[in-house]
Order: C-alpha cells, then sequence, then structure tokens
C-alpha cells in the first residue's frame, strides 16, 4: 500500500506514518444510568449524537442525564475526545465515529466507547479519517455479533490508520469543513422548501372545512409483487417503502400514481410518481377519480393525519376502508389545478436542491477516498 495519498495539497510532502489508534486515544465504555435520572441535567451523548452530520457539542446533544461527581469524572467528554458507536444491526455502521468539539463538559451513554485524547492529532481531522474507506474497512473488520454487531476497546485499539504532519492534518481538515458547512447550507435549504409545501398545504386543509371523503375522490388498489419478484435490471421502476427496489419489464401504473405506505414504521408516507411503473406489496397505489387532480389529493395527503386510522401494535397498518371514510377540503378543479402549479414549482425545486445535495456528498466521498490513504 502506498504511504501517501493519491490527491495532496502542493506544499506538503513526505510518507504519511501508520499508528494504532492507541497511540492516540484511550478507550473507555460509557455510563448506563437507570430511566429515573434520564431526561434532565448534563447533555447525555447517544448513538444519533455519534451518526449526526456535524460534529458534536454542548449545545447539540439531544439527551440529559442527572450524574453525580465521580460520574462526571469518569464518563465526561472533553474538547477532542473521540466517541465510538459500539452496537449497530449491520456491521457497516460499527464502530462509527464522531469527534466532541466543545470546552464544555457532557456525559456519554453505555452503547458509546470514548477515546481520550493521549496524542498529539487534529480532532476533525481524526473524524474524517475514520469515515474513510480504509478505516471503515478495518473497523468493521473487528466488529462481531450475530443479531447485533459489536466492537469493543480492544478491537477499536488494535486498528491502524495512516498520519499525515499535524499541519497536513489541519489543512485538510479546514477544506474538508468547508464542504460540511456546504452541505449543511444545502440541508437547510431543502429543509425550507419542504416546510413551505407542507405549510401552504396545510394552510388550505385548515382554513377550509372538509367537505368530501377521500373515497369519493380517490380509488385505491394493492399489488403482490414481492422485492424478491425484481431485478438490478428491467425497463419499468418498482417502488417499495424507500423508493425504487429494482424492475420489472411489464407495469400496473401507466401515467401517474400516489402510493402510500400501507404498514411499517413509514405507514402514511406518500409520494407521487409518473410514468409506468409499478409497486410492491407494502404499498397501495391511489389514483384519482374524474374531475379531481390526483397531484392535488396528493399535497392534501402529505398532511393529512393518520395516527386516528392506525390499526396494530407491533407493526401498524392503515386501511383505505378506514380513512377512505376521513373528508378532506377539494375546491373546484380549476382551482385545484392552481395550488397544483404553485406547490409543484417549489416541488420541482425542491428536487434541483436535493441534487445539488447529491452532489456535494458525492464530492465530499470522492475527497475521503483521494486525500486519505
Amino acid at each position: 500500500m502506498p504511504d501517501v495519498p493519491h490527491l495532496r495539497f502542493p506544499e506538503f510532502s513526505g510518507e504519511w506514518e501508520e499508528h494504532t489508534l492507541s497511540e492516540y486515544l484511550e478507550f473507555k465504555n460509557g455510563l448506563n444510568p437507570d430511566a429515573k435520572r434520564i431526561g434532565s441535567g448534563l447533555p447525555f451523548i447517544s448513538v444519533m449524537d455519534i451518526l449526526s452530520e456535524g460534529v458534536i457539542n454542548y449545545d447539540n446533544i439531544r439527551g440529559k442525564v442527572n450524574a453525580t461527581e465521580k460520574e462526571i469524572e469518569c464518563f465526561g467528554v472533553k474538547d477532542g475526545d473521540l466517541l465510538f458507536q459500539r452496537s449497530s444491526e449491520t456491521l457497516e455502521d460499527v464502530g462509527r465515529a464522531n469527534v466532541y468539539m466543545d470546552n464544555r463538559t457532557a456525559i456519554y451513554g453505555g452503547f458509546v466507547i470514548r477515546g481520550r485524547k493521549i496524542g498529539n492529532y487534529v480532532p476533525l481531522f481524526f473524524k474524517y479519517l475514520l469515515a474513510t474507506p480504509l478505516a471503515r474497512k478495518r473497523t468493521c473488520r473487528m466488529g462481531a455479533g450475530a443479531q447485533h454487531f459489536n466492537i469493543g476497546q480492544e478491537g477499536l485499539s488494535k486498528i491502524s490508520l495512516y498520519f499525515p504532519s499535524i499541519e497536513e492534518q489541519r489543512k485538510i481538515a479546514e477544506f474538508l469543513s468547508l464542504i460540511d458547512e456546504r452541505i449543511a447550507t444545502q440541508n437547510k435549504i431543502i429543509d425550507k422548501l419542504q416546510s413551505l409545501i407542507n405549510g401552504i398545504a396545510q394552510n388550505v386543509a385548515r382554513n377550509n372545512k372538509p367537505n368530501i371523503r377521500l373515497s369519493e375522490c380517490l380509488e385505491c388498489s394493492s399489488s403482490t409483487l414481492q422485492e424478491s419478484d425484481v431485478c438490478e435490471n428491467g425497463t419499468y421502476p418498482v417502488y417499495g417503502a424507500n423508493g425504487i427496489v429494482g424492475y420489472i419489464d411489464n407495469y400496473n401504473t401507466e401515467k401517474e400514481a400516489v402510493y402510500i405506505i400501507k404498514d411499517g414504521s413509514g405507514v402514511g408516507t406518500v409520494s407521487y410518481v409518473t410514468g409506468k411503473c409499478s409497486a410492491t406489496g407494502t404499498l397501495n397505489t391511489l389514483q384519482a377519480k374524474e374531475g379531481y387532480s390526483l397531484q392535488y389529493l396528493y399535497y392534501m395527503l402529505k398532511v393529512f393525519n393518520f395516527e386516528p386510522y392506525k390499526t396494530g401494535m407491533a407493526i401498524p397498518h392503515i386501511y383505505f376502508k378506514d380513512y377512505g371514510k376521513a373528508k378532506i377540503f377539494c375546491t373546484s378543479y380549476t382551482e385545484q389545478l392552481k395550488y397544483v402549479g404553485l406547490l409543484s414549482a417549489i416541488d420541482n425545486k425542491l428536487s434541483a436542491e436535493q441534487s445539488i445535495l447529491t452532489d456535494l456528498s458525492l464530492q465530499k466521498q470522492y475527497l475521503l477516498r483521494q486525500m486519505f490513504i
């Protein structure tokens, strides 16, 4: 393996040095408090904080915990400490890492391993280094388990990676942080556009009296198609709960449809599709009856409250025979098209901004492959 990256700032030369994580970090498992102590007190770092996009700081930690002085001493985090995910349902996610960058004390939880800074490194560089393909490969290799994959202090200690000089670490971290800032800005743009679409739709729904049942303006059909029936290549896309899951050479939707998740964690989520395509059995297909705009109904369903119509404990379900009885506001067909014109224009802008976000994320992944060993 070469000891220099493929892409490098011109002012730097010389080989990167291979070191184990134990030369830079001292590892310790986190605090496991009882439920009564959670909810108030000091910020309490969990796996969700590790998986968030930016670095971890005192103000963006989601949870809180009441901790004793001794626990603060044992399980507190300091500026520059690394936090690792101990357990994951998939091997690909075990050992994911983030860095704490704040001078104020926070506590970390039992599903987290702290890497206390004992060596000389640039904390933000270390965060990026641990996200590189080589780092992820070597971390996953240390994971073990059946239903859940785990990594321990010993496994993390043995991982070896390549490090440049402090000056080069700092330059790489500063450069990649600019891309992260741009990604964060792009996410805010997307969030605002999504809020605008939902806000307009909610305004229409709340400020007008419901006047028609969903079953009077929509028809519902189901599919027996399973994900195992689809192929990686084919003529027409097949949609599942999380988007396109594959392709087949026939279709059951020809022009447009609203697909709605009928069971599972995303129950009630709707998507609007056009063109020839199909849906798996986890979705219902909704079509507009004559005199109604399907796209208008889609925007109304995006803000529709499905909670009263959910059944089942472990796996929630919704049935058209139940929520089809609910009323929504439906204006004249001409007015429906006016709303659609406005909302679809914002939706098109949203799609363009989401494409930019995808490009930025791909650019970052490329740099993580090229600027590190």
